[in-house]
């Protein structure tokens, strides 16, 4: 039996393992199989291959049962995820069901969930802003968290590897809060957005309407043919999936590349039970996987382990890797991991009309939206809240045709040009909340998954600061907008529960110091350096910007590390 164990663990073993196929876990991937090593992704769901796996990528709203909407019954049985903008009747297949995936909410939390190759970088926003040391220095300047141990500078290179590879349209604006990077062509802001921009210059000088930056391929063909990926096409039909590979995902781009080296093997229906720590090694060695369909459990070995398992998912694999050493989670000495948990604030909004601009409308789509980067606390504390917040801006102008008459009139109707309604204009919030303690997931002690693995129970809602911060939002945008000339102004605050954002981070935060934090500065467990965790559940803070195309940096990065430290330790 002994040399039967040896050989098991020989075909099991390989240099690298990487936990999650999703926007980071496709980066670690690419990286690690890029520079020679042999690298096992395990990905807890179902394999989906580009192109052949998107079901309803070219359908037509009438070959739609119902025309893309989702019956109540199907809501009713799901009521989490059919709160989610994305959950439709042509994109619900990419999304985890309520039922087969349980949690436990301490207090009302919607965790958005989607399990099969590349994870939620088949249903992302695409939103890819870079973040600037305003947002790196927070934490520092407030004293709210713990200082990150990066400043921008460190992501600076890898920020320019990621956007080179997975094409990002953009305009270089030159704001010291909104980095500029390597961009192709940018998409085109609206007559509308165009005239609150040039309103804003002039009467709100320190505060800008950009286009907004999106991971959408809008030039050089040459070079993304090689990934097999070819020009965005408008149709914004993104979360169908990409048949085109016009946006990015793990699907169409870093696992097909990783897979070319020959390096990339790959198990699906593979799902974490915990991380392996050999006390006599004093470090990890491997992963234990429990196959999602038969429930056999199997153990695979590694030299280096990458944790992309999505936030709260990693949390929840990291608690659950308990030995003599770490009795409270891998790498727990500081007693802080599954704490300081943090999300995005999207409750609020504002619409209006403009009766201007008439010799203009919008035809045609675009992936992208105008963008207001943060402008509240940048040089000094100036409000009664922390921190800041970003915002959304779109307009456009509808058109509606007459259709009413009988025969002749009817068709005199519809042989008339349409008519345009005013100009409606838009914006959401994206504030920065405050990781907190009391902001944390934790194992369950009793209730279990289908798996044998302990529900993960979620204790996370917005505080004063996001109070105080909604209440700016509504009315800054409110007093622009009036000031703009737009009329019917409309607020709203949806009292949405936190999770929404799909924006989730920290619990296995980076940091200076052991005894404050999980990670070091390249992502490694500070106890256990063998391991690295580079996907939401290493940010220290949460920024206004859209956090993906962070991750995607701070992945290379630390895989570089990784590779360049390989065997000293």
């Amino acid at each position: 039996m002994a040399n039967l164990n040896i050989k098991s663990k020989k075909e099991n073993s390989y240099d690298a393992i990487v936990i999650g196929s999703g926007i980071s876990g496709g980066w670690a991937a690419k990286e690690f199989c890029e520079k020679g090593l042999n690298t096992l992704v395990l990905e807890r769901g179902r394999e989906v291959k580009h192109v052949k796996d998107y079901p309803t990528t070219n359908s037509m709203p009438w070959e739609l049962e119902h025309r893309g909407g989702i019956l109540e019954s199907v809501k009713e049985e799901n009521p989490v995820v059919s709160r989610c903008y994305a959950y439709k009747e042509d994109t619900k297949h990419f999304f985890v069901k309520d039922t087969e995936h349980p949690y436990v909410q301490e207090k009302p939390f919607d965790w958005i969930r989607g399990y099969q190759t590349g994870g939620k970088s088949l249903l992302w926003a695409r939103q890819v802003q870079r973040w600037s040391d305003f947002d790196f220095e927070g934490p520092a300047r407030d004293g709210f968290a713990v200082d990150w141990p990066i400043r921008y500078k460190d992501l600076a290179p890898w920020y320019s590897h990621v956007e080179k590879f997975i094409g990002v349209s953009g305009n270089k604006d030159g704001k010291p809060n909104l980095p500029d990077g390597e961009f192709l062509p940018p998409f085109e802001l609206t007559a509308g957005e165009k005239y609150f921009k040039e309103f804003l210059r002039n009467n709100y000088p320190e505060r800008e309407i950009v286009v907004a930056r999106c991971a959408h391929i809008t030039g050089n063909q040459e070079f993304y043919a090689k990934q097999g990926r070819t020009l965005c096409q408008n149709r914004t039909l993104c979360q169908r999936g990409c048949p085109f590979g016009g946006y990015f995902s793990s699907n169409s781009s870093t696992l097909p590349w990783a897979a070319k080296t020959g390096n990339l093997t790959m198990h699906h229906h593979a799902v974490v039970h915990s991380i392996i720590y050999d006390d006599a090694k004093g470090k990890a060695t491997g992963v234990r996987v429990i196959d999602a369909q038969t429930k056999e459990m199997k153990e695979f070995y590694a030299e280096v382990i990458f944790v992309n398992a999505s936030a709260l998912n990693t949390n929840l694999i990291l608690l659950n890797s308990t030995s003599s050493r770490f009795p409270n989670g891998l790498g727990n000495d500081s007693g802080v991991l599954g704490k300081y948990v943090a999300f995005h604030n999207y409750r609020a909004g504002i619409s209006a009309e403009y009766d201007g601009l008439k010799e203009y409308t919008t035809e045609g789509r675009r992936p992208t939206s105008g963008y207001f980067p943060r402008f509240r606390n940048l040089h000094k504390q100036e409000t009664n809240f922390l921190r800041g917040y970003a915002a959304g801006f779109s307009s456009g102008r509808s058109s509606y045709n007459d259709y009413s008459g009988i025969g002749d009139d009817l068709e005199k109707s519809m042989a008339k040009a349409p008519e345009y309604g005013p100009w409606r204009m838009g914006s959401h919030m994206m504030g920065e909340t405050i990781p907190k303690e009391e902001s944390q997931v934790s194992l369950d002690s009793e209730l279990k998954d289908e798996w044998g693995i302990p529900q993960l129970k979620i204790s996370m809602d917005y505080d004063d600061n996001d109070e105080a911060m909604i209440k700016d939002y509504l009315e800054q945008m409110s007093e622009m907008f009036e000031a703009a000339g737009f009329t019917n102004i409309r607020t709203r605050d949806d009292k949405r529960a936190p999770g929404l954002d799909i924006h989730e981070m920290g619990g296995a935060r980076m940091g200076k110091e052991p005894k404050t934090s999980v990670l070091n500065k390249w992502n490694q467990v500070h106890a256990c350096p063998n391991v690295y965790v580079t996907d939401g559940a290493c940010m220290t803070s949460t920024s206004t910007q859209n956090p993906s195309l962070t991750y995607m940096a701070i992945t290379a990065r630390a895989v570089d590390h990784a590779v360049k430290t390989r065997g000293k330790s």
